[in-house]
């Protein structure tokens, strides 16, 4: 009798354990989402050179960000949908740099195809871990979201009034689903210890 009871403490702690450090990750995530479009709209129209280093560093620190969460969940049995976003993360990185030497619709091309792809990874991370720590809905509409906004980024990559501001709403809807995710994650704790 005691066993089961030791191993859904343990579970339970776990549980705790995970989604303070996702609700830590997804506060820095949301930062540094804000930060980005910030700086995107102070100087990407003015300054072709920090227009480019953005573009670049934004699917950069996608790969850190898995990272992380990868290391924030560690009790996940499968991290195989967080390796292969990773992995995706890394070569729209070097996909973006070869893009912009063409211009910027190529660019939201790229940024297309990585927001259906890393949409539809978050969608099922965010599904799988909703019935473990709840909080998830969040993620789970925000992957949603970038797949129909990769989706449009790539319809519309050629219209004229497209640019990288235009992923700054995307990265602010980002940085919003993230701290709604921090926010519901906060109950986790409280919730797995009163049952």
């Amino acid at each position: 009798m005691s066993a089961p009871i030791h191993s859904r403490a343990f579970a339970d702690s776990q549980s705790v354990t995970t989604a303070r450090s996702l609700r830590s990750l997804y506060f820095i995530r949301a930062a540094f989402s804000v930060i980005w479009v910030t700086l995107v709209v102070l100087f990407a129209r003015s300054s072709a050179g920090i227009a480019t280093f953005l573009l670049i560093v934004y699917p950069a620190w996608d790969v850190v960000g898995t990272l992380l969460d990868i290391r924030a969940n560690r009790s996940s049995v499968s991290k195989a949908p967080q390796y292969v976003n990773a992995g995706i993360s890394v070569i729209t990185t070097i996909a973006v740099g070869i893009a912009l030497q063409r211009g910027i619709p190529e660019t939201l091309v790229v940024f297309g195809f990585w927001a259906i792809l890393t949409g539809a990874i978050q969608l099922v991370l965010g599904v799988r871990r909703r019935k473990s720590l709840g909080g998830q809905w969040p993620m789970i509409i925000s992957g949603g979201q970038s797949v129909a906004g990769g989706i449009s980024f790539i319809a519309l990559a050629h219209d004229p009034t497209m640019g990288i501001t235009s992923l700054a709403g995307y990265a602010a809807f980002g940085a919003f689903y993230y701290l709604l995710s921090a926010f519901r994650l906060a109950k986790t704790p409280t919730h797995i210890a009163t049952e």
